[in-house]
């Protein structure tokens, strides 16, 4: 999905650190030292303002030199993806290397999935496991929420990377040729081969368009291969699925692996039958109740309450 271009609001300052594109590289933060002296000074200079928490996205070196220089300030990993995963090589073994530093040094560490929580299991005391959620102030109220009475849909939203399993999709196309498999996002992995007549390829969308279009799924879909980067994976669009009351149809990989059994929730894989997993899936009906106990305990506001994350 394409996100809405937004000014900044006037509370927020961004800086934009220059630097040389060559982290997680060894050797990156010595090169870029000199090119982030503005940074650090903008950034001490906020700090000295007042009482402040240092929140950490990414391991990086520009975020090892700033817990370094303020090892007093209250600080926060939050660990939201395996992201040695997204590298390879020397690049990979840096990147691991950096989180472990980054990870030794903040005062709490917060992750997005059960995979997580057990690679950080060293650090149990400042450990917090936090999952996805889904932004309900989003979502149409649960009696707007229809079954279209036309063709099937098996639908997707997101991003088609390495990740995408195109061989089981492909496979689901063919056991189930009366339904429309509508694949909705940006494409970073190309097909395979040539398209079944019934998938239908849609371009990144913003998030309102994207409502609208999982509105008019039957069954949502999540086809992930089993990879080191979607082990540790809790995936958004699982709560967004599932707070439409749409049954959801995903591979057995990261946090969607612990949910099999739960709700509208099936499991594939390349052996499933698929025509009659859909079958099944499809005669699931969720309803008004249902979907609005989900939405309450699945909600943004609910998740970082339980958690403790906000001061």
């Amino acid at each position: 999905m394409l996100a809405a271009k937004r000014s900044a609001p006037a509370w927020l300052t961004i800086l934009r650190p220059r630097s040389l594109p060559i982290e997680p590289l060894p050797g990156a933060g010595a090169l870029n030292r000199r090119l982030w002296n503005d940074a650090l000074q903008a950034i001490h200079a906020f700090i000295e303002e007042g009482e402040c928490r240092l929140g950490i996205g990414k391991p990086s070196e520009l975020a090892l030199q700033v817990l370094a220089r303020h090892p007093t300030v209250s600080s926060i990993y939050d660990a939201m993806d395996d992201f040695p995963a997204f590298y390879r090589g020397l690049s990979r073994i840096a990147m691991g290397r950096r989180e472990r530093k980054v990870a030794a040094q903040v005062t709490r560490i917060t992750v997005s999935s059960t995979a997580l929580a057990d690679r950080f299991a060293t650090y149990h005391s400042k450990l917090t496991l936090a999952l996805n959620a889904c932004a309900i102030e989003t979502l149409p109220s649960p009696s707007a929420t229809t079954k279209s009475s036309g063709r099937p849909v098996l639908g997707y939203v997101g991003t088609i990377g390495h990740w995408f399993d195109w061989p089981l999709v492909f496979d689901l196309a063919e056991a189930n040729p009366s339904m429309c498999i509508r694949l909705i996002g940006p494409i970073y992995e190309l097909h395979p081969r040539s398209l079944p007549r019934n998938i239908e390829l849609l371009p990144a969308c913003d998030h309102a368009t994207a409502m609208k279009f999982m509105q008019e799924f039957s069954v949502g879909l999540i086809p992930f291969k089993h990879t080191d980067l979607t082990a540790s994976v809790d995936p958004i669009k699982y709560y967004e699925y599932r707070a439409l009351g749409l049954p959801v149809l995903s591979t057995s990989f990261g946090e969607m692996a612990l949910r099999d059994g739960q709700a509208g929730v099936f499991l594939m894989n390349k052996h499933s039958d698929l025509a009659n997993l859909v079958r099944t899936a499809m005669a699931y009906e969720c309803g008004i109740d249902e979907m609005q106990e989900f939405r309450t305990a699945n909600s943004w506001e609910v998740r970082f309450d339980a958690s403790g994350i906000l001061p």
